[in-house]
């Protein structure tokens, strides 16, 4: 309960007023501090599962047909982005449907979801529609409903990561400068509750340095990944003048490196910008067969025989996967398909192209949170501190972690968070929901 002071209905003396002040000001110092940060949790659903992609990207202003696609195979690029919504959104979308959204990730293609909606009020272009600084936190959280809305209706899965598309601004007047801010933390707050990464697309000089330059601020929600256009044609994710290598820098970052030129690959010629990633994109699931059996394939609320069962499938049924992930060994391979609904199959089960590892295009179950201390946190060989120091996670960096495990307390808790690295932080330092306990989705070691 706060601690107000209110004017007595019956006893109105000094001595009341100054008891009731000396009980409210004990009361504020035994009170712990609050923990200002800005990591916010991501409040991934059972069935989530975040995907990273390191390299060559493009993005076009209306997404290329399937065509387009199977030619451009013969491309550098491997990955796509896509303008999912939002009210400046220019350019019709005719191809961009969820038939779409499947088909290019089969492909061997990953996807990258912007969302253009409203833009600062004192840049864009003039016919956008602006943000409007007194509603900026609640045009954010809608645009990031909308966003999610959007993606969930192309198939891209929770954990997903989407891009804000928020163009250049004049960097000097802080009435704008705040309110692209506020809009932008309100994005990533609100794509965290329900379940996704968030991404922001700046100019370096017009926007992303204003981002950097709270990066450590309480009063605004970091986004995970920061996604910059500088037209050098220099691809480097590091060197970014005006902000730090050390600021999202675990696979959080892309750069637009070219843009508005004219490429041909299989005789189809596209107008496309460049990029490079090492960033989260889209999850998309992809649909396999399960394999004959002596019984139907059992599906269990987690990578083991020891789960419990939920559903079985009979031979030839259709399942899809999000991801794979270790569990308890079964016939020839070690590796566990987890399933849109949130349970586990066996991969020895299902018509993956391998049936001893992992397979492509699927990628590994992760489930990425921010490092919460601004000095960042030690990664470990093992769930405790005596083991040997494998590495440094600056603050803000993602921990990409598979599974958890208990090891030494740190703080409150005695959770140590895998990496997909293999090394091992504790969860004290991690954005997770608990601080004392496991946190569900995320799979025991």
């Amino acid at each position: 309960m706060p601690c107000l002071l209110r004017p007595a209905r019956v006893l109105r003396t000094f001595t009341a007023i100054t008891a009731s002040v000396a009980a409210c000001a004990a009361m504020l110092l035994a009170a712990p501090a609050a923990l200002a940060d800005p990591a916010t949790t991501v409040a991934y659903p059972p069935w989530a599962s975040a995907t990273r992609y390191a390299g060559l990207a493009f993005d076009t202003c209306t997404a290329p047909s399937l065509a387009t696609i199977q030619a451009w195979g013969a491309s550098p690029y491997r990955a796509i982005g896509i303008y999912v919504g939002g009210q400046n959104r220019t350019c019709a979308q005719p191809e961009l449907t969820s038939g779409w959204a499947a088909a290019v990730p089969a492909l061997g293609w990953r996807l990258i979801p912007i969302f253009k909606g409203r833009q600062p009020p004192c840049g864009g272009k003039p016919a956008d529609l602006k943000i409007v600084p007194p509603a900026a936190a609640s045009e954010g959280t809608w645009a990031a409903g909308n966003a999610a809305e959007q993606a969930k209706a192309l198939g891209m899965l929770h954990g997903s990561a989407i891009y804000y598309d928020m163009e250049q601004y004049t960097t000097g007047d802080t009435s704008c400068r705040n309110a692209v801010l506020t809009f932008l933390s309100a994005w990533t707050s609100q794509l965290h509750r329900l379940g996704y990464l968030s991404g922001v697309y700046e100019n370096l000089n017009l926007g992303a340095r204003d981002l950097a330059a709270v990066y450590n601020s309480a009063s605004y929600a970091r986004p995970d990944a920061l996604w910059i256009a500088r037209y050098d044609l220099n691809p480097a994710l590091t060197g970014w003048t005006g902000i730090s290598d050390s600021l999202w820098a675990v696979h959080q970052r892309a750069k637009q490196y070219r843009a508005d030129f004219s490429a041909t690959y299989g005789g189809v010629t596209l107008t496309i910008d460049a990029d490079n990633l090492d960033a989260p994109v889209a999850t998309t699931g992809s649909v396999y067969h399960v394999t004959t059996g002596s019984k139907p394939a059992t599906a269990r609320t987690g990578p083991a025989g020891t789960y419990q069962p939920v559903q079985t499938y009979p031979a030839g049924a259709d399942v899809t996967v999000v991801c794979q992930t270790p569990g308890s060994a079964y016939g020839t391979t070690k590796v566990w398909d987890k399933l849109t609904d949130g349970t586990y199959i066996t991969d020895f089960r299902v018509d993956t192209p391998s049936g001893t590892g992992y397979s492509t295009p699927l990628t590994r179950c992760q489930y990425p949170y921010q490092v919460t201390p601004s000095s960042g946190a030690n990664e470990r060989a093992g769930p405790g501190p005596t083991y040997p120091l494998t590495g440094h996670l600056p603050g803000g960096a993602l921990a990409w972690a598979w599974c958890q495990q208990p090891g030494a307390t740190i703080g409150t808790t005695k959770v140590w968070d895998k990496l997909r690295d293999g090394s091992y932080v504790s969860d004290y330092y991690v954005a997770t929901p608990s601080k004392t306990t496991y946190s569900k989705p995320i799979p025991r070691c």
